[in-house]
């Protein structure tokens, strides 16, 4: 890469904690290399606290553009100069296009997590789906979940800072998608998570458990709630099986990793940054083994 690096090349970059497990640079570069664009991008770990000094550098150094990961996305949203519709409504961003100094926020995650199941041949219309979270990842899977048709999403979460706003999003889906019901519960309840688990259709972990070093934990405590016929998607794809994928597998669901939503999620991500569609068959071949 240091060949095509030069003074008019320019830097886009992932900001989140941590991120040295990501391979949103590799799949980045690539993609600007096979496409013969001038642009490099690297990963910062920045803490939630740190994310608006980010920003300010962002604007300083002219950059083109970030992807925002966990925990960052609720915080980053609060300093965009505009908001893309859907951005407003779940109030959280994973991109952000650098136009002249305006700092524009969308949110790409749904539509990647939606789409990586359709290329999995999974279909959310009409489906019970259960969401594990309520932080950006997870707000923006319910919001595009009854977008797209789901019949009915039960959402758990802890009761803390962000239990309320997971109300606040219940409420603002209720609105917008009057036909689609929409459940809140706290995490705790093994119960009523197990209950729900047995009857859904879809069971989506949109949290960082799982995620290294958490790799040896689980946001479903009562295995009898994986069984034959239910769909789990974990959203965490370092390490690419986590022990929840471990155990639906074993219990003979049909399990979807982070990996593909990653994929997906970039996809919309590269074209706003670029105006260019990503090379996706390549990259999935290259990076995904498909």
């Amino acid at each position: 890469m240091e060949k095509r690096i030069s003074g008019h090349t320019g830097l886009l970059a992932l900001i989140g904690s941590p991120v040295e497990h990501s391979a949103s640079p590799l799949m980045y570069n690539y993609s600007f290399e096979r496409l013969g664009l001038d642009y490099a991008y690297v990963a910062f770990d920045v803490k939630e606290q740190d994310v608006k000094a980010a920003l300010d550098a962002m604007k300083l150094f002219h950059m083109r553009g970030m992807n925002v990961t966990m925990p960052d996305k609720v915080e980053a949203a609060r300093h965009m100069d505009e908001l893309s519709p859907a951005a407003r409504i779940i109030g959280a961003v994973n991109t952000i296009v650098n136009e002249d100094g305006k700092l524009i926020g969308h949110i790409t995650d749904g539509e990647g997590f939606v789409n990586n199941l359709k290329d999995h041949g999974i279909d959310i219309k009409d489906k019970k789906i259960i969401v594990a979270g309520g932080g950006g990842a997870a707000t923006a899977i319910q919001v595009q979940c009854a977008l797209d048709g789901a019949r009915e999403i039960v959402i758990f979460n802890k009761k803390d800072a962000f239990f309320e706003r997971t109300l606040q999003t219940a409420e603002k889906i209720r609105a917008a998608v009057p036909e689609c019901k929409v459940n809140v519960y706290d995490i705790d309840d093994v119960d009523k998570m197990t209950a729900e688990m047995q009857s859904g259709d879809i069971f989506v972990n949109a949290t960082i458990v799982g995620m290294k070093p958490m790799d040896d934990q689980s946001v479903v405590k009562d295995l009898s709630a994986l069984r034959p016929g239910l769909v789990v998607v974990d959203i965490v794809y370092n390490p690419e099986e986590t022990l929840l994928l471990k155990d639906a597998r074993a219990a003979g669901c049909t399990c979807v990793g982070g990996k593909g939503m990653l994929l997906w999620q970039g996809v919309s991500a590269f074209k706003l940054f670029t105006g260019k569609d990503m090379p996706v068959e390549e990259v999935k071949e290259r990076f995904y083994g498909k």
